[in-house]
């Protein structure tokens, strides 16, 4: 989340004395605040790699098998079922293509798991 949507919380600026730089200080409520809203998308993102691993086993194929048919490395598949890559709606749909699920009833299972 970048800093400007937090324009409203109080800062103090306090000026470091042998070098003469600013130190900005924004206190313990936006560190709070960010990482509630961490927390909250990592939990989605794990559910949503979590739901993407189950549906490909559900399929019966393999990271490979799935790779082949996105015609995209094998790294890709491993990638954003552990969370470390995001997938936008386009690569959403065509991994569901892929698996043999409608990208609705993936987002119907999806939301259903965060709910």
């Amino acid at each position: 989340m970048p800093i400007a949507r937090f324009v409203s919380i109080k800062y103090q600026v306090r000026w470091e004395r042998k070098h003469n730089i600013p130190i900005w200080d924004f206190g313990l409520d936006l560190v709070n605040l960010l990482q509630m809203g961490k927390s909250l998308r990592s939990t989605e993102s794990e559910k949503l790699a979590a739901l993407l691993r189950s549906v490909r086993s559900e399929s019966g194929l393999t990271q490979a098998q799935v790779a082949e048919r996105l015609e995209v490395p094998q790294s890709f598949v491993s990638k954003y079922e552990s969370g470390e890559r995001r997938l936008d709606l386009v690569e959403l749909r065509q991994i569901c293509k892929a698996l043999g699920i409608s990208l609705g009833d993936f987002v119907r299972r999806f939301e259903k798991d965060v709910s």
